[in-house]
């Protein structure tokens, strides 16, 4: 019987520590200063556990096999958070990957892993950094080692924000596109043509900006990466691209900023490991999203935003599921 993973990924839109947290470096704290007056040790810990009510029922309420997510602080909120779900489903232990970068306001990227179903090999977890003059964000690859003892090479992304202008802050983003298809393809020189490849993330972009189609190496079409030359990316997002639906919503206008990318080893029907694209969906818990005309979701806030204790994130998760033959 072929093993089913259910893999997530969620922006968790500035997971935090407290105002006068002892694990804030002096740099990240001169930065912040202003924004975190206020995030007490009590609104920190709530905003873990409403993180923690959803990422529980995804996956039918089994919880996700694999999750990537992004704008968390440290690792100490990720230990809080890998808990506080964990309380919620007794029967998963997860380990953690984080990547303690050096942006400018400290908020990493990080996957939660099913530790009884994957693992995290010596020497294949690496941190490919994307600068940008004012912050610098990185790309985390993990090489994770199946409960099959197959390699599967995954990248979590958090790509340069379009803050400055869309347009303006485009150059950065095409550089993280850049890094994204380099190290694709240095995963295949190292494991094998034939290792299969995820990249998830908040791209900042979407499916149809450059960054992606021409940078990345993305597209809508299946058959153009079973086809290629270079090796590509089959963006599993586009049948959302362009529909009233979105990740992010910005002036009530829905963006598809969060998005799964498989490479040809995952696009074959008949691959080892298999990405199910008919599985892909925008996850919308009951009370996440806005009632009304424009269903965006239902930030948390602080950060110098207004906080809503009830509120979760102001982007969706996304969620789709894999199959690995025996």
């Amino acid at each position: 019987m072929p093993s089913t993973y259910y893999v997530a990924w969620w922006n968790l839109e500035n997971l935090f520590d407290e105002e006068n947290s002892p694990r804030r470096t002096e740099k990240v704290a001169r930065v912040i200063k202003n924004d975190i007056v206020g995030w007490t040790p009590q609104l920190r810990d709530r905003k873990v556990s409403q993180l923690a009510s959803v990422i529980a029922q995804m996956n039918g309420g089994a919880g996700p096999d694999l999750l990537g997510v992004c704008e968390v602080e440290n690792r100490f909120v990720l230990d809080l958070l890998a808990e506080a779900v964990q309380d919620r489903l007794p029967g998963r232990e997860y380990g953690i990957v984080h990547a303690d970068t050096d942006d400018a306001r400290g908020i990493d990227v990080a996957f939660l892993f099913d530790k009884s179903r994957l693992e995290v090999p010596d020497g294949e977890v690496f941190f490919h950094v994307v600068m940008r003059r004012n912050a610098t964000r990185e790309i985390v690859q993990v090489n994770f080692r199946t409960h099959r003892d197959r390699i599967w090479a995954v990248f979590g992304n958090h790509w340069p924000s379009r803050s400055g202008g869309e347009h303006e802050s485009s150059g950065y983003r095409h550089i993280a596109g850049e890094t994204l298809a380099f190290f694709h393809q240095r995963a295949r020189e190292t494991h094998g043509e034939e290792t299969p490849a995820l990249a998830m993330g908040d791209f900042n972009d979407e499916p149809f900006n450059t960054s992606l189609v021409t940078h990345a190496l993305s597209t809508r079409q299946r058959r153009r990466v079973l086809e290629a030359e270079t090796p590509r990316f089959w963006n599993l997002m586009w049948p959302a691209a362009g529909t009233p639906d979105g990740t992010f919503y910005f002036n009530n206008e829905p963006n598809l900023l969060d998005q799964f990318l498989v490479n040809d080893n995952m696009a074959r029907r008949d691959s080892p490991i298999t990405a199910h694209a008919d599985s892909v969906e925008i996850l919308r818990f009951p009370g996440t999203s806005n009632p009304g005309t424009y269903p965006t979701p239902v930030p948390f806030g602080g950060m110098g935003k207004k906080i809503d204790e009830n509120g979760f994130s102001d982007h969706f998760p996304i969620g789709m599921r894999v199959t690995e033959v025996d």
